[in-house]
């Protein structure tokens, strides 16, 4: 065997190194609206701190993201177990209390202050199926397979670590267990939402499929946000 040969044969035996093993993240110079943290090329917005509350609360809201239709378009049975990630202070947990009377919320923060301002509604209106859950950054801290849907409404784009996220709430859900996400139209320029706050399908699409998650459909229904349904495979 020649030297040339001998070689390509070692490197034929050596391990491919697959997309997957690089890291996950890049860094940069924070734009004015970001934390300077890259994933699949999209910088990572800064939070909405829980001093946003009012404005998660506000009247218009019910207009501008009919979250009733979105909590109807999820079709969910009267018991399933639901979670609402980036819950804030409940504006689609309590919502989903009442779609599923025989099932239970899971509404999970990473802040104490939006815990703490739900526990004060369930405890003023006797509600008794709604878990709090406080979340890590990294973490939706769910027991695996015990949940059939997950609702994201403008909480991912948000998620200093998404792709460990992700991977928590996919081991989370039950096989077969949905995803709906809504996030505001990133191509849409009538939409006056500043630009990391918001991101294209295409983007959602890649970033979820990163951890195996399948595209079901994206429904219009909404005047300024995707719906995007994502299922888990009934296989995993």
């Amino acid at each position: 065997m020649t030297r040339r040969i001998f070689i390509l044969a070692i490197l034929l035996a050596l391990p491919i190194a697959h997309a997957d093993n690089a890291p996950p993240y890049e860094t940069r110079a924070p734009s004015r609206d970001g934390i300077g943290k890259v994933y699949m090329g999209r910088e990572i917005s800064q939070v909405m701190g829980h001093r946003g509350a009012l404005w998660l609360e506000r009247r218009d809201r019910v207009r501008e993201e009919r979250p009733d239709r979105v909590v109807q378009e999820m079709a969910l049975a009267a018991d399933a177990e639901v979670a609402d990630i980036g819950a804030g202070t409940g504006y689609f947990s309590f919502r989903l209390a009442d779609r599923v009377p025989d099932g239970q919320v899971f509404a999970v923060d990473i802040q104490p202050e939006m815990l703490d301002r739900m526990r004060q509604r369930m405890e003023r209106d006797s509600i008794d199926n709604v878990t709090l859950v406080q979340g890590r950054e990294d973490d939706p801290r769910l027991a695996p397979a015990s949940i059939d849907a997950v609702l994201l409404v403008d909480a991912y784009h948000e998620f200093a670590y998404p792709r460990e996220m992700m991977q928590g709430i996919v081991a989370a859900l039950r096989p077969g267990g949905r995803v709906f996400l809504v996030e505001y139209r990133g191509k849409d320029p009538r939409v006056p939402i500043k630009p990391l706050h918001k991101m294209t399908e295409a983007q959602a699409q890649r970033e979820l499929a990163a951890v195996g998650l399948v595209h079901i459909e994206t429904k219009d229904f909404l005047p300024s946000q995707h719906f995007m349904v994502f299922q888990k495979p009934a296989g995993r």
